[in-house]
């Protein structure tokens, strides 16, 4: 686990007024073993500062970095050293070794633990396999894409199967079609070698595909944490506002029905059955008027603006609501029907 505890990090002012930059304030993060977690936020947000404070590789001015509750304040020297090395680090900008082959770049930490030659070329080729690379391991960098240069860079971060794998905005300059492979290059550290994944980004559609659990952070304070499918069920959050589909109605829309609620569902069972069951059952017409369906990992999302007509409307949208469906209710129409 790794647990960030009130952590703030300034850097010397570069204004005219000389004042410090405050990067960090007050930050508290918990990332359980195991996740992918992702940290989000704007450019200047402070999300490097705090992937290089996790990482070891900036002290904090105040505040408490643990990994697996290690106090890493105290630590120094070789200790330093040798608890750094439990962190895999990928840069958006982190260059690979120009003369070697990716096989060598892949190699070069394990040289520097003193792996000899045939657990060098197994673990080598175990990584290669895992980033889908296998058939590079000859070519040189510039002869790779970036999609495919951030996948090798995924592979010799966990070169010395650190138990936590850092990546700092990695699909930065990727290609659109690239982005996905690098996603999933992430996602099997976790799943098949058991590492506990950071990823920074900007980019929502980065937490849509791969997180479990999302710290939003705006001018170096979080915002809002926690399940990307917990906040998603709150509209208000700003992780609902920026991975939900859009809603676009006119009034003419809603004025067919008595009135319009919106509602987010979440999983197979919720997207697929509790609208016609509802419909069925209390014998009122539910129409989508607006909305759409995503995806978050592998489960499905849903939010729609739904249009009600009948007597029992509200009956069916409580008994939506007790099997974990999310309605606010909004616009009456002309009939005015009670809420």
């Amino acid at each position: 686990m790794i647990t960030v505890e009130n952590v703030s990090k300034s850097f010397p002012g570069t204004t005219a007024s000389g004042s410090p930059v405050l990067a960090l304030r007050d930050v508290n993060v918990e990332i359980s073993a195991g996740a992918l977690y992702g940290v989000v936020g704007a450019a200047g947000s402070g999300k490097s500062t705090l992937a290089r404070c996790i990482a070891l590789q900036e002290r904090p001015d105040r505040g408490v970095v643990r990994l697996d509750g290690l106090n890493t304040a105290s630590l120094d020297g070789k200790r330093l050293r040798e608890v750094r090395r439990q962190v895999g680090v990928v840069g958006a900008r982190q260059e690979l070794h120009a003369e070697r082959t990716v096989a060598g770049n892949v190699a070069a930490p394990l040289e520097l633990l003193g792996l000899d030659g045939p657990q060098r070329k197994s673990r080598v080729g175990k990584l290669l396999d895992l980033v889908g690379l296998t058939q590079r391991a000859a070519q040189r960098p510039s002869e790779l894409t970036v999609g495919q240069q951030r996948r090798v860079a995924v592979a010799r971060a966990l070169a010395a199967s650190p138990a936590v794998l850092l990546a700092d905005d990695p699909t930065a300059g990727v290609a659109p079609e690239e982005t996905g492979a690098v996603l999933t290059v992430l996602d099997r550290a976790r799943a098949e070698l058991g590492a506990t994944v950071l990823v920074t980004t900007q980019e929502a559609s980065v937490v849509r595909r791969v997180c479990d659990e999302i710290g939003v952070l705006e001018d170096g304070s979080i915002t809002e944490s926690g399940s990307v499918l917990d906040l998603l069920a709150d509209p208000s959050s700003r992780t609902a506002r920026s991975l939900l589909p859009a809603i676009e109605t006119t009034p003419a829309q809603v004025a067919k029905y008595d009135r319009s609620v919106d509602i987010v569902l979440v999983g197979f069972a919720a997207v697929g059955a509790l609208l016609p069951e509802a419909s069925a059952r209390f014998g009122v017409e539910l129409a989508t008027i607006g909305g759409g369906l995503t995806r978050v990992g592998d489960t499905p999302v849903a939010r729609f603006r739904l249009g009600l007509r009948g007597e029992q409307a509200d009956a069916a949208m409580a008994w939506i609501s007790e099997r974990g469906g999310h309605v606010t209710h909004t616009a009456r129409g002309p009939q005015g029907v009670a809420a």
